[in-house]
C-alpha cells in the first residue's frame, strides 16, 4: 500500500475529482450495463413475446455472469493488475451491450447478458477496491472522507441510470417506426458506455496499482489467509436477499408504471430522479458508513428498501411513485458501500480484495434468483404488484439478519 500513499501521480490528482472518474465504472458496470435493460424491457417483451420470467431471465443471465466474473476476479488482479482488469472490463461490457442490438433470439441475448455480467463484475470489483485505497490513502492525510469516497465511487450507478433515462426513450421515441427499435437503444447505450470508459481510464491510470508479484512474507501470508465464513456470516446472508430484493424492483418497476398508465415522459422523470438521488447517496449516508463497523448500515438501508419497494404497490398516484423512485434510488446503492465499509472497517488493506470478492459473490447469488423468482410470480395472481411484495419481504428479512452483524473484533 506504500506506493499508493506515496505516488506522485496520486498527489497530483484532487482527490475528489478521482473518487468521480473512479464513479464512472459503477455507471458502466451497474447504471448501464445492468440497470438500463429496466427501461428496455417493455417494448422488448411486447416485441418479442416474452413472458415476465423469460423478461427477468434476461437478468438473472447477467447475474450468472456476473458471479462468474466474480470468481475469477481475484485471480485475475494479482496477474494483471487491478487497473487493467479495470479498464478491459469496462471495454468489454461496452461490446457487449452493443452485441445486444444485432440479435432477436432469446439464446443469444440470454449470451450477451451473461458476457455482459461477467465483464461488469471486473469493473466493479475493482473499481470498487481502488476507491477503498483512495479512502486509505485519503486518511492517512488527516481526512475522514472514506466513507465519501466510497459513496461517490458507488453512486457513480446513479450517473448511469440519469444517463439512461434521458438517453433510451429518446432513441425509442425515435425508432419507434423501425423493425425491432430497441435495437437502437441498446447501442445508444454501448456508444455511452465506452464514452464513461475513456473517462475512466484515465482515472485507472491515475491511480497506481497495488504491487502483486513480490514474493509473499510470512506476515503476508497470514493476512492473506481466506476468510472465514462465520465472521461475516450475517452480513452475506443479509446481503444475499438485498440482492434478491433490489434487482426485483430495479429489474420490474418501469413496467409495472407502464401497466399502471404512466407515460413515457413520467417513466423519464422517475428513472432520472431515481438516478439522481443515487449520486446525492454518496453524502447522504457517508456518515453512517464511517461511524459503525458492524452491520448496522446495512440493515436500516435494506429496511428503507422495503418500504421503496412496496409504495407503488400501495398505490399507483405519481406522487408516491415519485417517493419510491427517490427513496429507493437514495438508498441502495449505500447497501453496495456498506458492505465495502464493512470490510474496510474490520480487515488489514491485503485482505481487501477477498472480502470485496466474497461480499460480490454473495451479491450475484441473491441477483441469480431475484429476477426469474420475481417474474414468475408476477407471471400469476397478482401480477407484478404480487411479485415486488415479494421483493419487499426479502430486503425486510435481509435487514434483520444484517442487523445481527457486529464488527470482527467483537466476535473473535
Amino acid at each position: 500500500m506504500s506506493t499508493i500513499l506515496t505516488s506522485p501521480s496520486l498527489r497530483a490528482q484532487p482527490t475528489l475529482r478521482l473518487a468521480f472518474a473512479l464513479s464512472m465504472g459503477a455507471a458502466v458496470s451497474l447504471g448501464i450495463t445492468r440497470f438500463a435493460y429496466a427501461l428496455l424491457l417493455p417494448p422488448m417483451r411486447a416485441d418479442l413475446g416474452w413472458s415476465y420470467a423469460l423478461a427477468g431471465g434476461m437478468n438473472t443471465a447477467n447475474a450468472v455472469g456476473y458471479l462468474a466474473g466474480a470468481l475469477v476476479t481475484p485471480a485475475l488482479m494479482r496477474r494483471f493488475g487491478v487497473t487493467r482488469l479495470l479498464i478491459v472490463g469496462a471495454v468489454l461490457a461496452s461490446v457487449f451491450m452493443a452485441g445486444s442490438g444485432f440479435v432477436t433470439d432469446a439464446p443469444a441475448l440470454l449470451l450477451q447478458r451473461l458476457l455482459a455480467g461477467v465483464a461488469s463484475a471486473w469493473v466493479f470489483v475493482a473499481g470498487g477496491l481502488l476507491a477503498a485505497r483512495l479512502g486509505e490513502a485519503d486518511a492517512r492525510t488527516g481526512a475522514s472522507r472514506s466513507g465519501l469516497l466510497l459513496g461517490i465511487y458507488y453512486g457513480g450507478t446513479g450517473f448511469g441510470i440519469l444517463l439512461s433515462a434521458l438517453l433510451v426513450p429518446q432513441v425509442l421515441r425515435a425508432a419507434s417506426d423501425v423493425p425491432h427499435g430497441w435495437t437502437w437503444a441498446w447501442w445508444a447505450l454501448a456508444l455511452a458506455s465506452a464514452a464513461a470508459t475513456c473517462l475512466l481510464t484515465w482515472a485507472g491510470r491515475a491511480m497506481p496499482d497495488s504491487p502483486v508479484s513480490a514474493p509473499p512474507s510470512a506476515a503476508t501470508a497470514t493476512e492473506t489467509a481466506p476468510i472465514a465464513l462465520r465472521h461475516f456470516g450475517w452480513a452475506l446472508a443479509g446481503y444475499a436477499l438485498f440482492g434478491m430484493g433490489y434487482i426485483g424492483y430495479m429489474t420490474f418497476v418501469i413496467a409495472l408504471l407502464r401497466e399502471q398508465g404512466a407515460s413515457a415522459g413520467f417513466v423519464t422523470l422517475f428513472y432520472a430522479l431515481l438516478g439522481i438521488a443515487c449520486v446525492a447517496s454518496s453524502r447522504l449516508w457517508a456518515g453512517l458508513l464511517d461511524r459503525y463497523r458492524g452491520g448496522q448500515p446495512q440493515a436500516l438501508l435494506n429496511g428503507l428498501l422495503g418500504l421503496a419497494t412496496l409504495l407503488p404497490v400501495l398505490s399507483a398516484s405519481a406522487p408516491v411513485a415519485l417517493a419510491s423512485g427517490v427513496l429507493f434510488g437514495g438508498v441502495f446503492l449505500s447497501v453496495v458501500a456498506s458492505t465495502t465499509a464493512l470490510v474496510r472497517h474490520n480487515l488489514p488493506p491485503a485482505r481487501w480484495a477477498q472480502g470485496i470478492s466474497l461480499f460480490t459473490i454473495v451479491f450475484a447469488l441473491g441477483q441469480i434468483v431475484g429476477p426469474t423468482v420475481t417474474g414468475w410470480i408476477s407471471d400469476g395472481p397478482g401480477g407484478l404488484a404480487r411479485g415486488l411484495v415479494a421483493s419487499a419481504i426479502a430486503l425486510w428479512l435481509g435487514a434483520v439478519l444484517a442487523s445481527r452483524q457486529h464488527a470482527l473484533k467483537e466476535i473473535e
